[in-house]
C-alpha cells in the first residue's frame, strides 16, 4: 500500500488549521501514512493550542498519527512546507507521496483518495491538484499556464479582444471540466510524487510567499514530471485565510520579491525586465480605459508604481540578488 505524508502549514490560524486537519483525517481514512502540522513560528500560542487539542482528541494515537511541530521561524510557505516534508512519516519510513493542504482548505471525504488514485494510475505524472471551490460553491481557479511576457500584458490589460488574441498565454486558464494536464497547480491541495521531489528538490526558500509552487511545478515539468488537474478531487477553500490577501491596501514587498525572483530564475534578468514592462504597459492602458469606463481598478493602490520602483531597483542591482 502506498504511504502518504500530509503536511498542513499554520501561521496564526490555529482554529482553522485544526478544522482543516479534522476534514483531512476523514478523507485519509484507509490510507497509510501520517499527518504533520507545522507551526511557522506564529508566536500567538498556536503551537501550544494545536498540540493540546491534538492530544485531547487522540489524533496523535490514531491510524493517521498527527504530530504538531515547530519550525522555529516564519520562513514563508515553501520553507514551512519543506520543514514538514523533512519531518517525514512518524516511523521514519519514506513516503511514496506528499500531500500539501492549506490551513484554509477542507477536503471532501473522497478528495485525497482521488488524487492518490490518479497518481497511482499514472506513474509518470509528478503532481496532482484538486478542484477548489469557495464556501459558496463558486469555483476557484487553480490550474494555470506558466507566466510569460504576453501573459503579463494580457493579465494587466484586461481587454477581451486582446485576451482572445493571446489566449495561448493566459495564465489563469478557464477551469477544466475534466481531469487532465496543466502547466502548474495551486499549492492549496497538491499531491506530489516523492520520486519527483527526490529528482528536483523541495521548494526554493528564496520565495517567502507566492510563485513558489509555480517555480516547483516548472522545475518538475522540465525534469519530465508533468502534472494533472484532478476534477474529481473537490476541496472547499477560503483563500487568503492566513495571508490577508483579500484586504491588501498595498502590494506587499514579498509578492514583488517573489515575482522578480521567479522570472529572473526561470528566464534571466532581461526577460524579467521585459515581463515587467509588458505588465506596466498593460496596466497603464487599463487605467486609461477607466477614464471612460466605470469599472473597479482591480489592483491595490500604487500597484504599478510599486512594481516599477521595486523591479527597477532589482534590475540595476541595488536590490537583494536572486539566488
Amino acid at each position: 500500500m502506498a504511504r502518504l505524508l500530509t503536511v498542513i502549514l499554520n501561521w496564526r490560524s490555529a482554529e482553522m488549521t485544526l478544522q482543516s486537519a479534522e476534514a483531512a483525517l476523514v478523507a485519509l481514512t484507509g490510507i497509510e501514512g501520517g499527518l504533520v502540522i507545522v507551526d511557522n513560528d506564529s508566536g500567538d500560542g498556536s503551537f501550544e493550542t494545536m498540540s493540546r487539542v491534538v492530544a485531547e482528541r487522540g489524533w496523535d494515537r490514531g491510524p493517521q498519527q498527527v504530530r504538531v511541530v515547530q519550525s522555529g521561524r516564519n520562513g514563508g510557505f515553501g520553507a514551512g512546507n519543506n520543514f514538514g516534508i523533512r519531518a517525514g512519516l512518524p516511523g521514519g519510513e519514506r513516503p511514496d507521496y506528499v500531500y500539501l493542504l492549506n490551513s484554509d482548505a477542507f477536503p471532501e471525504p473522497a478528495a485525497i483518495r482521488a488524487l492518490l488514485a490518479h497518481l497511482e494510475a499514472n506513474p509518470r505524472t509528478g503532481f496532482a491538484g484538486s478542484f477548489l471551490h469557495g464556501t459558496d460553491g463558486e469555483p476557484h481557479r487553480t490550474a494555470f499556464r506558466f507566466p510569460s511576457i504576453p501573459g503579463e500584458f494580457e493579465a494587466h490589460l484586461r481587454f477581451g479582444p486582446v485576451s482572445r488574441l493571446l489566449r495561448r498565454w493566459i495564465v489563469a486558464q478557464p477551469i477544466p471540466d475534466r481531469s487532465g494536464p496543466v502547466d502548474w497547480l495551486a499549492g492549496a491541495s497538491l499531491m506530489m510524487r516523492q520520486d519527483a521531489l527526490d529528482a528536483i528538490g523541495l521548494f526554493d526558500e528564496t520565495f517567502f510567499l507566492y510563485f513558489e509552487e509555480t517555480d516547483l511545478c516548472r522545475r518538475a515539468k522540465l525534469a519530465g514530471w508533468p502534472m494533472d488537474f484532478v476534477r474529481e478531487s473537490r476541496v472547499t477553500h477560503i483563500g487568503g485565510g492566513s495571508t490577508g490577501m483579500k484586504t491588501w491596501q498595498r502590494i506587499p514587498e514579498f509578492w514583488l520579491d517573489s515575482r522578480w525572483h521567479y522570472f529572473r530564475k526561470q528566464h534571466g534578468a532581461g526577460y524579467a525586465a521585459m515581463a515587467t514592462v509588458a505588465a506596466l504597459a498593460g496596466g497603464a492602458l487599463w487605467r486609461f480605459r477607466l477614464v471612460f469606463q466605470r469599472k473597479d481598478l482591480g489592483d491595490p493602490p500604487g500597484f504599478l508604481r510599486d512594481m516599477a520602483r521595486h523591479h527597477g531597483r532589482k534590475f540595476v542591482g541595488r536590490g537583494r540578488p536572486a539566488e
